[in-house]
């Protein structure tokens, strides 16, 4: 097993904001990746520092000029002679007839909602995130003989999953899962994705909507007056060549630990089913009982089950760490997930 990380991926601290009516604390800081860290130390595993892989995958995936807003986006926001605040930040969203003509029109066309800030050093922990996804997925594309690539786990901070082709939101820049089944496409012919967050991966599904070689598959609380809202329903089930190849398991929201594995096990049927040659598993510690995300309650044991259930599938996998933000318990609950993929290595 490898496990890969970066220093910069702790950079990027979004600010305080408003939204709803009232002011937020942001769920998703720094100190997660501290937390997420003590588990491969308090298990003797190294962790294999990131190294830089370029941008061309990346755009492979997002338009250039979305990439090019998170990237320059903070510097034009500063330049303004009017102080809008410390980060970019917009309650407006005008993805379409907008020709982004000044940095709040590119704020309004790429960031889909007020979670996903731009603040000083963001893009570089956005870059970086990305860059660790795909550390798993080159080594996998150049050395497949290696045993320690049929096993792979990525800290993806920030997280990527509600990333679209061209908007934020969600906490997510760049959509480190669709990436890298993009970057695999170059040597592997079907691709699945697996995808137990607590909320639905909405950029993942946009991306592949209508393809049959990278399989969507979706374990999530019911979107029915929950993040992301408007997809992650069983009725949306792919378009055109992808029909089928889009399979979403809503969960009822207070669903218990035995109602989880339910649907995760109904996941792996589909999963199976298509024979994929690499899995992608997007990992959500917000499904944990705690979590102030959580409409579930999957306990700190459950993280070691659902390791296992996921080495039983028996193909090489690559593991994307991105939700989770109750802080007193990621070092244990991502010790219990590693202890399930030892045990069965």
């Amino acid at each position: 097993m490898k496990i890969y990380s970066h220093d910069n991926l702790s950079l990027h601290r979004p600010l305080p904001y408003y939204s709803y009516g009232k002011m937020f604390e942001p769920l998703e800081i720094p100190e997660r990746m501290t937390e997420l860290l003590k588990a491969p130390a308090a298990l003797g595993i190294d962790v294999t520092t990131a190294i830089d892989i370029g941008m061309a995958p990346i755009l492979a995936v997002h338009d250039f000029g979305y990439v090019d807003f998170l990237k320059n986006g903070y510097h034009e926001w500063m330049a303004l002679e009017e102080d809008l605040g410390a980060q970019v930040q917009t309650g407006i969203f005008v993805p379409y007839d907008n020709p982004a003509i000044g940095i709040m029109a590119k704020a309004a066309k790429y960031q889909a909602d007020d979670s996903a800030p731009i603040s000083e050093h963001s893009w570089t922990s956005i870059y970086w995130s990305a860059q660790t996804a795909l550390g798993a997925a080159e080594a996998l594309l150049n050395h497949s003989d290696d045993k320690d690539t049929h096993i792979q786990l990525c800290f993806s901070r920030p997280p990527g999953h509600h990333a679209r082709k061209s908007a934020a939101g969600g906490f997510c820049y760049l959509n480190n899962a669709a990436i890298i089944a993009e970057h695999l496409r170059q040597k592997y012919a079907k691709i699945a994705i697996i995808d137990t967050d607590m909320h639905h991966g909405q950029g993942i599904q946009e991306i592949f909507y209508e393809r049959s070689d990278v399989l969507y598959t979706s374990v999530h609380g019911s979107p029915v007056n929950f993040y992301p809202a408007v997809t992650g329903h069983e009725f949306e089930q792919g378009k055109g060549a992808g029909e089928g190849y889009n399979v979403n398991y809503p969960m009822p929201h207070g669903t218990d630990e035995a109602g989880f594995f339910t649907y995760v096990d109904k996941a792996l049927d589909t999963v199976a089913l298509f024979d994929a040659d690499v899995i992608v598993h997007v990992l959500g510690f917000d499904v944990y009982e705690s979590d102030p995300e959580a409409l579930c309650s999957v306990s700190t044991e459950g993280f070691k089950t659902l390791a296992q259930k996921m080495v039983a599938l028996g193909k090489p996998i690559i593991i994307l760490v991105e939700g989770g933000y109750y802080l007193p318990k990621l070092n244990d609950n991502l010790q219990a997930f590693l202890s399930g993929l030892i045990i069965d290595e």
